[in-house]
């Protein structure tokens, strides 16, 4: 069979473990370019994964024998780059976030629609054992009417990261806590829960950070079915707690922690699974976590694409991602509860 044939476009940090993950799945999948438009960020990139590099992004999109292109630039970027993928056939595994804008992120899910691509967003932690344990059990019932469902992101970051150009901005980013780290517990919670009908927030820039976007979140969630919950979400809390997911039901309770799953139910029973993971990017340090959720994220990528079937991280859903941050952030302009667009 022949392998499934890969371009990768940005070259920055988040390469690494897509590069990573690449490798390990060189049984099935074939790296043609790599580009990046510094021929140091090039020579880098080869130098530490031996993969082949260019620096003329039109000959990637213009190679037909190139099945996909993995997107790993800057989110203010993603949109026309979807577009010219899109237009020469090629499907697309995105990095988060979608865009920087709604109207831009819903313009390259329609722009992949329209095409008939597979869209595909790097969601990793969806692939998390705990996770996929989690998700079996409410598609079992085990934790009956979910009645309460709460998030909380603890990160932290130093002014140090903030000074980097373009991070936490409006114009290279689209936002700060919520757009850039909260928005992988955010799709988690989504996930298992469904997405909130309505918000209330408030969004901040804490003393902690010179930055022209919100690092500290707090808000009320309610869902449809009358589940309430809340949602924190900071880079300002050193030195970084693992991220968290509470969901009561009316026959148990589960706390999702970092890769760490504990279920107590009513009937005095308990499930536990998780502690795989190989670090977090809680603290300091953005990529300090293991490469194992990309190349599963990966694997189901071209899987998808290979059989004809919607990838487990589509568009669609970072869309619903992308809502509950909109509705988050109008509500603390508005000082109102607002509505989460569907």
């Amino acid at each position: 069979m022949a392998k499934f044939r890969i371009g990768v476009i940005g070259l920055g940090m988040a390469s690494a473990p897509h590069a990573r993950s690449l490798l390990d799945l060189s049984d099935r999948v074939e790296v043609t370019a790599a580009y990046a438009p510094s021929a140091a960020r090039r020579e880098k990139f080869a130098e530490a994964y031996g993969l082949p590099v260019t620096g003329d992004l039109d000959a990637v999109f213009s190679d037909s024998t190139i099945d996909a292109v993995l997107i790993l630039t800057p989110p203010a970027t993603h949109l026309e780059l979807v577009e010219q993928a899109a237009a020469s056939g090629k499907h697309v595994l995105l990095e988060k976030p979608l865009d920087v804008t709604p109207a831009r992120a819903r313009a390259i899910v329609s722009a992949a629609d329209a095409a008939g691509i597979t869209l595909g967003i790097v969601f990793q932690n969806r692939f998390r054992r705990a996770v996929l344990e989690l998700r079996a059990l409410l598609a079992e019932g085990r934790l009956g009417e979910i009645v309460g469902a709460s998030v909380r992101v603890s990160n932290w970051r130093g002014q140090s990261y903030y000074d980097e150009p373009g991070r936490g901005t409006l114009a290279r980013d689209g936002g700060g806590v919520l757009l850039t780290q909260a928005i992988h517990t955010i799709d988690l919670l989504i996930s298992l829960a469904g997405l909130p009908a309505s918000v209330f927030a408030h969004a901040v820039t804490s003393p902690l950070h010179r930055m022209e976007t919100e690092d500290l979140v707090a808000g009320t969630l309610r869902f449809a079915n009358g589940a309430i919950g809340t949602l924190s979400a900071t880079t300002s809390a050193y030195p970084g707690f693992p991220e968290r997911i509470d969901l009561i039901g009316t026959k148990g309770t589960a706390v999702l922690e970092g890769d760490m799953l504990a279920v107590e139910f009513l009937d005095g029973s308990r499930f536990g699974a998780g502690g795989e993971a190989r670090g977090t990017a809680a603290g300091a340090d953005p990529m300090a976590f293991g490469h194992e959720l990309h190349r599963a994220l990966i694997r189901d990528f071209v899987d998808a694409v290979t059989l004809g079937r919607p990838p487990h991280v589509s568009g669609a859903d970072a869309l619903k991602a992308h809502a509950l941050i909109e509705a988050l952030l109008q509500s603390s302009a508005s000082g109102q509860m607002e509505a989460v667009a569907r």
